[in-house]
């Protein structure tokens, strides 16, 4: 499973917030959304979000196995 934890957490430490990204970046308010209820986005966007917020990959998304009993 794909966690954005790690976005959030990368946020937090730039002092950035959901409204800059928006309404300074371009990033969709979509798109956000599909993060926060866990659902994929596209490369594409991850490319972008770790231009805007000059990061990494692992800075944005990191893979958690699921647990299976």
């Amino acid at each position: 499973m794909i966690s954005y934890a790690p976005f959030y957490q990368t946020l937090f430490k730039q002092n950035r917030t959901e409204y800059d990204l928006i309404f300074h970046h371009g990033i969709s308010s979509n798109t956000l959304y599909r993060m926060k209820q866990g659902k994929p986005i596209t490369t594409t966007t991850l490319d972008t979000l770790c231009f805007v917020l000059n990061c990494q990959v692992s800075d944005i998304i990191e893979y958690k196995p699921d647990e299976k009993e």
